[in-house]
């Protein structure tokens, strides 16, 4: 059986709940530079795309993207001359025209960045910030013509992964924008890019949606998908433990049916559960054996499954219901009846302030012991 791949809409290429924010875009008076923010895996990065191939289409009548025109051929088949994507290593897969060399598999075009001509060995630790070199040299060439007479678009993202001085060389960029270059850049967390760069651009918010039509829209997704069978509950389940974020879902869905035990999700799917079923002791966790066995996942994913669990923690401790992980109900409010909640707000806000810092080249197991050691504590006197 074949590995699952993520599906690519023939038609429609926007999610519904982005739709409004489509709507409400005029590409004839479209700023130099716009900040679209919003939750990962809500579709923004799919959004990002179908916009810049708008932008860049040369159709006269009719709407954008018309996908027939010269402009949208060479765009779908990665050959837009006048299309810059700067993404890190690791979110190289998102880009979803990039073609590779079977052989090498090294790009064919060097234009989306230089980091993936130097990924040939296969054991290769990937790279999750924009290499300097990579913002230089797309932006150097930002002062000539554009090869088509029209648009140049540039997209970065994730916009919070740039290190200081790519920034810094982006940053010049937005201050003395050059005629007809638009700037697409897609932020995870607002909070994390740098003001400077916030106030030289339109913010524009994605939307989440609702539950209803997020898991309308994944069972429209799976229909399509007959090797992928999950029922209903699960499906809801993963749903609700991914924050409502529905690519993220689906993304989650196809690796878990893939079975691929390097791929990065798949680590990171089974380091959560792992870390669930820990945090679920209360004050018999074994934190250092947790720590252990969840150390090669993301970091930032660890971390946002520990803000999950504790916001239902403190859900319940006020009477409320847990909102990420309902399955876990009954634990959940067993725990949260046996937690100091004075202790508890700490253990929160020590979480926050960890993910300020999350990716920074730290020890990931041993800032997992220190968390984890403090959860421990939470429950006891």
């Amino acid at each position: 059986m074949s590995d699952l791949m993520f599906p690519h809409e023939s038609g429609q290429k926007i999610a519904p709940w982005l739709e409004p924010l489509w709507n409400g875009m005029s590409l004839e008076e479209f700023p130099n530079a716009v900040l679209i923010h919003g939750q990962s895996g809500i579709g923004k990065f799919e959004f990002a795309i179908e916009l810049a191939k708008a932008l860049l289409c040369e159709t006269s009548t009719g709407s954008k993207p018309c996908n027939h025109c010269e402009a949208c051929r060479w765009f779908n088949s990665a050959n837009h001359p006048d299309f810059i994507a700067l993404v890190p290593e690791t979110h190289r897969k998102l880009l979803p025209h990039c073609d590779f060399d079977s052989e090498t598999e090294s790009p064919k075009k060097s234009k989306v960045s230089q980091a993936d001509v130097d990924s040939d060995a296969p054991e290769k630790k990937e790279k999750k910030s924009i290499a300097i070199e990579d913002a230089r040299s797309a932006i150097e060439g930002l002062s000539i013509g554009t090869h088509r007479g029209g648009n140049r678009v540039i997209l970065v993202y994730p916009l919070e992964m740039l290190r200081p001085d790519s920034a810094n060389t982006l940053l010049k960029s937005l201050e003395e924008p050059p005629k007809n270059n638009i700037f697409i850049l897609l932020a995870d967390r607002l909070d994390r890019v740098l003001p400077t760069i916030r106030s030289r651009c339109r913010l524009l918010s994605a939307p989440r949606p609702d539950r209803a039509s997020g898991l309308l829209w994944l069972r429209k997704q799976l229909s399509s998908m007959a090797d992928l069978k999950i029922s209903d509950a699960d499906m809801e389940s993963i749903y609700d433990e991914q924050g409502g974020a529905p690519y993220s879902v689906l993304e989650s869905l196809i690796a878990r049916h893939n079975k691929d035990e390097k791929d990065e999700l798949t680590i990171a799917i089974q380091a959560s559960r792992y870390l669930l079923q820990a945090m679920s002791q209360g004050a018999r966790i074994n934190w250092l054996d947790a720590a252990d066995k969840t150390q090669k996942a993301r970091y930032s994913v660890l971390l946002a499954t520990m803000q999950r669990w504790v916001s239902d923690l403190q859900s319940c401790a006020q009477m409320g219901s847990p909102r990420y992980y309902p399955k876990h109900e009954s634990a959940i409010k067993t725990l949260a009846q046996q937690a100091r909640l004075p202790k508890l707000l700490r253990f929160w806000k020590s979480l926050i302030q960890a993910r300020r810092h999350e990716n920074h080249p730290l020890a990931t197991r041993i800032q997992l012991e220190a968390l984890l050691s403090q959860y421990q504590q939470v429950f006891e006197d």
